[in-house]
């Protein structure tokens, strides 16, 4: 018999077939972790404090430009910015009013124009108001002079976290008016208000359910949220420091926390599921946990880093809001996927035997804080106190009845062949070609509307009905026309005395334009160097017409106009830069695409040493997330009961295809590995094609099951957020998680691996001698064989025990 020495602490590997080496640094990882808890969770807690105190010392900041390079409209903000200072400025709002007697009544007049006074005293802001000359000249007062509007303009240093908190103060400021008549609504995204995500709450309350429907275990279910809330914590702190450095957009935070609890629950169920297997099979407790650690360890760090790179791998864009947003996601996954493999086998040693044992008491206070929780993030306060006493009390009552502290009976567990999923498996290999054929329709008919999406920034009419920002859209379209909430912005440089005549007869030729309601100017700077054009589409700014007219006039209508002159218009402005942006992004998003499909492929190969594995796993991937595409399009797009969501339709941010791709198929390749890694090791050792299957789905479903219905939950609750970037992201990834759970694991995996047989893991000689072997799931330890004491020491009491660690005969 070969024994292990004292030192080595872990599990020698039952199947020679996925032998891990003994020394392995995640086994040593997991053992650390298990022996030094105090340390380890008292690492974590400094890290939490640490990145929270930082926080409140340095601020916060986030910005998102959306600053295209050697595109026509950052050259036209460079114009803008030299001439005519903050009108170059990306963030911008509006005071949006209308009076019943007219604009210049005496009383209105004033009200209005202390109010001016009073934003105009915030050194951030300029004010360009109606009842000024240049108001005037800009055409900021309606024709029937019932409604007007102020612009205002943003220094170039202000953030959107601080112009959002001017567009509160100016909320108090109009509350304070009151005066017949009168109506006046703040217009524009960066005074819109900015509202902490509480929607997490949510999915944090469902996820109680839903992995103590799972473990069977209050104490088991405890341990994947505690790591998912430290890891959020300190991934959504981090990220809210690194705003200070970078350009990071507002919404990155909420994003980092939807993705960070999502793949943090998941990864810790995984990890947790494998070290209940092993004393399930007679290990002792360190011993499990670092065969946990060894196995499933190694597959969520090969997930998580998967996530990472295809994340990290947007800065080959080029483009700095890409950057922080791409930087905010990886930064939250790597912070959640390091606490896994560090703080969970911790908070295990902590839990002791207690991981397996579940009292009423407990139950019934996990139910209880489940229904806090949830009233709390759906904002029903009397729910949340329910819960709060439902828990109370029952800790108190436990010290007087019994029965509340006695166990629950252990969850009987069926023998493998026995299950659903095992009968299910078989039930759909012997029907492979209809379910192949059936769910690769129902997959491609879900991403028919791809076809037709459209990459864009939604405007302010996707905002919520109730909210100012929205009203004061419906206003300026009232009084001015739709594309009055996104002008065009025409600039040029004046270097002769003939550029300003050229100019106004190219204002009265874009009068003339089909798609344009009016062009006002031209307006010379103060320096004469420059002179700006306002062009009002009769169109919204997020419409498709406002697009075509936009490169109509760059390739049409201005170099005609200017033809004989020295004159070099540039089309600029928000609504143009927006323009340049999406259309920037859209000619390589299939770069991207290609390399995380090739990176998926090789990355499998080399864990499978198998092409038509791989192969598929790409197909069914790109099915899967190609049916979220089609629904995320058809709700936001084309307006499918965009209502029930408190938005509004339009076209797809630029970013979220990318975005959506990235996370997916980082979340896909951890399902993948865990579901066909059984699915190998069953083969390997029977060398049963048809029944590895089965065995391999029967002994992952439950976990998989679980995981998916945490994501999708977690996930989902975030459509119930105020930004409409967050609702697509929330719909995206919840939907794209259903199908891959579903439908592609749980019927299209079993189907083509009926069908391909042994063919699954063929790979030639010479492809297989060229590949580097990635082991992601370590050494399989399922049962131990035979058992030697190795003494360890408990960090926490000092004391020495023995562990049985089981050894190949």
């Amino acid at each position: 018999m070969n024994r292990l020495s004292t030192s080595e602490r872990v599990t020698a590997p039952q199947d020679r077939s996925a032998r891990s080496a003994p020394h392995s640094v995640w086994a040593r990882l997991g053992g650390f972790a298990f022996d030094r808890r105090g340390r380890v969770l008292g690492a974590w807690i400094v890290v939490l404090v640490g990145v929270f105190v930082s926080l409140a010392l340095v601020g916060t900041s986030s910005e998102s430009s959306f600053d295209t390079p050697d595109s026509e409209s950052a050259s036209g903000f460079d114009i803008l910015q030299e001439n005519f200072g903050s009108a170059g400025s990306f963030l911008s709002g509006s005071i949006v009013f209308e009076a019943e007697q007219g604009i210049d009544d005496a009383t209105i007049a004033a009200s209005m124009g202390e109010l001016f006074d009073e934003v105009e005293a915030f050194e951030e802001v300029t004010v360009t108001s109606p009842y000024s000359d240049i108001g005037r000249q800009q055409g900021l007062v309606a024709p029937d002079g019932r409604i007007a509007y102020a612009t205002l303009a943003f220094t170039d240093d202000t953030n959107e976290i601080r112009a959002s908190e001017i567009g509160a103060e100016i909320t108090e400021f109009v509350a304070e008016i009151d005066v017949d008549g009168l109506n006046i609504e703040i217009g524009g995204a960066a005074l819109s208000e900015f509202e902490p995500p509480e929607s997490e709450l949510i999915g944090i309350a469902f996820a109680i359910v839903i992995l103590i429907l799972a473990f069977g275990s209050v104490l088991a279910m405890g341990l994947p949220i505690g790591v998912a809330l430290f890891g959020v914590g300190i991934g959504v702190g981090t990220i809210s420091l690194l705003s200070n450095v970078m350009s990071i957009p507002d919404f990155a935070t909420s994003l980092g926390a939807m993705i960070g609890l999502g793949v943090g629950i998941d990864y810790a169920l995984f990890i947790v599921t494998r070290y209940r297997e092993g004393t399930r099979a007679g290990m002792e407790r360190r011993t499990a946990v670092v065969s946990a650690i060894d196995t499933a360890g190694r597959a969520v760090v090969f997930a998580g880093f998967t996530v990472v790179i295809s994340l990290l791998g947007m800065f080959v864009m080029g483009l700095s809001f890409i950057n922080g947003l791409a930087t905010g996601a990886a930064v939250t996954v790597a912070i959640t996927m390091v606490a896994s493999v560090t703080l969970l086998p911790a908070l295990i040693g902590f839990a002791g035997s207690r991981v397996e044992t579940t009292r009423w008491r407990g139950l019934i206070m996990a139910g209880g804080a489940s229904f806090g929780v949830l009233g709390v993030g759906i904002g029903v306060q009397p729910m949340a106190l329910l819960g709060l006493v439902v828990l109370v009390s029952t800790l108190v009552a436990s010290f007087f009845v019994p029965k509340l502290r006695e166990a629950l009976p252990p969850r009987t567990e069926k023998p493998l062949r026995e299950t659903w999923s095992y009968r299910w498996s078989r039930f759909v290999q012997r029907h492979p070609w209809p379910m192949a054929l059936g769910v690769t329709v129902l997959l491609l008919a879900l991403s028919t509307p791809v076809l037709g999406l459209r990459l864009g920034f939604g405007d302010e009419s996707t905002f919520a009905d109730d909210t100012t920002t929205r009203q004061a859209y419906e206003l300026l379209a009232d009084g001015f026309g739709p594309g009055s909430n996104g002008p065009l912005l025409l600039v040029a440089n004046v270097d002769s005395a003939g550029d300003l005549p050229a100019a106004s007869s190219l204002v009265a030729t874009l009068n003339e334009t089909s798609g344009v309601a009016q062009a006002l100017g031209p307006i010379p700077s103060d320096s004469g160097n420059a002179l700006l054009i306002r062009v009002v589409p009769s169109t919204g700014p997020q419409d498709e017409a406002t697009s075509d007219l936009v490169k109509t006039l760059r390739d049409e209508v201005l170099p005609a106009a200017t033809a004989d002159t020295d004159l070099e218009v540039l089309v600029t402005g928000s609504t143009a830069s927006s323009i340049d942006f999406s259309s920037y992004l859209s000619q390589r998003i299939p770069i991207f695409f290609a390399a995380v499909l090739a990176l998926s492929f090789l990355l499998l190969m080399m864990v499978f040493r198998s092409i038509l594995v791989p192969l598929k796993a790409v197909i069914m991937n790109l099915l899967s997330i190609g049916g979220a595409y089609g629904l995320v399009v058809a709700v936001f797009q084309w307006g499918w009961g965009v209502e029930l969501l408190g938005t509004g339709n339009g076209p797809i941010e630029p970013f979220l295809p990318m975005m959506l791709f990235a996370i997916v198929f980082g979340l896909s390749m951890d399902y993948e590995v865990f579901l066909l890694s059984r699915i190998k090791e069953e083969y390997d050792k029977t060398g049963d094609a048809a029944n590895s299957v089965a065995d391999g789905l029967a002994a992952t479903a439950r976990v998989i099951t679980a995981a998916a219905a945490i994501m999708v939950v977690v996930f989902g609750s975030f459509v119930l957020e105020d930004q409409r970037v967050i609702k697509m992201f929330g719909l995206g990834l919840a939907s794209a998680v259903f199908l891959d759970a579903t439908l592609v694991r749980m019927l299209l995996v079993p189907a083509t691996m009926e069908l391909l047989g042994e063919r699954n893991w063929w790979l030639p000689k010479w492809l297989d001698r060229l590949l580097p072997t990635l082991n992601v799931e370590g050494g399989h330890h399922d049962a131990p064989v035979t058992d030697v004491t190795v003494p360890s020491t408990d960090e926490t009491t000092g004391e020495t025990s023995g562990d049985r660690v089981p050894v190949d005969a």
